[in-house]
C-alpha cells in the first residue's frame, strides 16, 4: 500500500473508534518520519499530513531545512540529550520526551538565554522499564513542582511508550492507568502546566491506546513501512 493509502486507513480506524467509543475530541496523528527521506515525508504532506515526529535532533533539523517551504510541524519524540536542546529553539512544535531534571534545567537555561519557551510533554515510565527513559510515577509530583518554578518551559500533557507485547490487550490496563493519571492531573490547578495532550500508542497498539484515552498517536511503520537502518 502507498503512504497515502496507509494514512487513509489509519484515519478511517481513528474515526471508527471515535464513533463506537463516542469520543468527542480530536485524535492527533503524528507521522513518525525517523530514517524516512524528505521525498517520502513530502508524499505524506501532499496527502494532508502536517505533523511529523523525529527521534534525533540532527535528522529533524536536516529535514526542516530540506522542507522549509512546507508548513510542517516537527515533534521531538526521542530521547533528547541536554547538549542538543539549543538546536530545537524555533525548530520544534512539541518535545514529547521531557524525562529528567537535568533536561528541564537545560531547557530553562536555554529558553531564558534565547527568550524562547519550550512546549513539552512529560514522558512517564509507568511500567518502569529499564530500557526506556521517563519519570517514575512516584517522582512525578516532585518533577511537576520543578516545572512550575520555570518561566521558559510549558508542559501540555503526558507521553508514554508502552512495552512491546504480541497481544496488545495485555497492555490495555497500562494505557488505562495512564489515562486515569492524565485525568487526575487535568483537574488540578498548575502553573506552566496544562493537561491538553496524552501521547501514547504506536503502530502496533494505537487502536487500544485511542480506546483508552490517547489524543495523540505516533505512527511510523504503519505509514512509511518497515524501517531500513543504515
Amino acid at each position: 500500500m502507498s503512504i497515502s493509502d496507509n494514512i487513509d486507513r489509519i484515519k478511517k480506524d481513528i474515526e471508527h473508534i471515535r464513533q463506537i467509543k463516542n469520543i468527542n475530541y480530536d485524535i492527533n496523528l503524528i507521522a513518525v518520519s525517523k530514517t524516512v527521506d524528505s521525498a517520502r515525508v513530502k508524499e505524506a504532506y501532499d496527502h494532508g499530513q502536517r505533523d511529523f515526529g523525529e527521534n534525533k535532533v540532527q535528522e529533524l533539523i536536516k529535514k526542516k531545512e530540506e522542507l522549509k517551504d512546507l508548513d510542517i510541524d516537527f515533534h521531538m519524540i526521542g530521547y533528547l540529550q541536554s547538549n542538543k536542546v539549543k538546536y530545537l529553539v524555533n525548530n520544534t512544535k512539541l518535545v514529547h520526551s521531557l524525562d529528567r531534571k537535568s533536561l528541564l534545567k537545560e531547557m530553562e537555561k536555554r529558553g531564558s538565554k534565547e527568550d524562547y519557551t519550550f512546549n513539552c510533554l512529560v514522558q512517564v515510565n509507568l511500567a518502569k522499564e529499564e530500557s526506556k527513559s521517563g519519570i517514575y510515577l512516584e517522582d512525578l509530583d516532585e518533577f511537576l513542582n520543578l516545572v512550575e518554578d520555570t518561566t521558559h518551559v510549558k508542559v501540555h500533557g503526558l507521553m508514554m511508550i508502552a512495552p512491546f507485547v504480541e497481544d496488545v490487550e495485555e497492555i490495555r490496563p497500562l494505557f488505562r492507568r495512564m489515562n486515569n493519571l492524565f485525568l487526575e492531573l487535568k483537574d488540578k490547578d498548575f502553573k506552566n502546566i496544562s493537561m491538553k495532550y496524552l501521547s501514547m500508542g504506536m503502530s502496533h497498539d494505537y487502536k487500544v491506546a485511542i480506546e483508552e484515552g490517547a489524543n495523540i498517536i505516533r505512527i511510523g511503520t504503519d505509514i512509511f513501512g518497515k524501517r531500513v537502518y543504515n
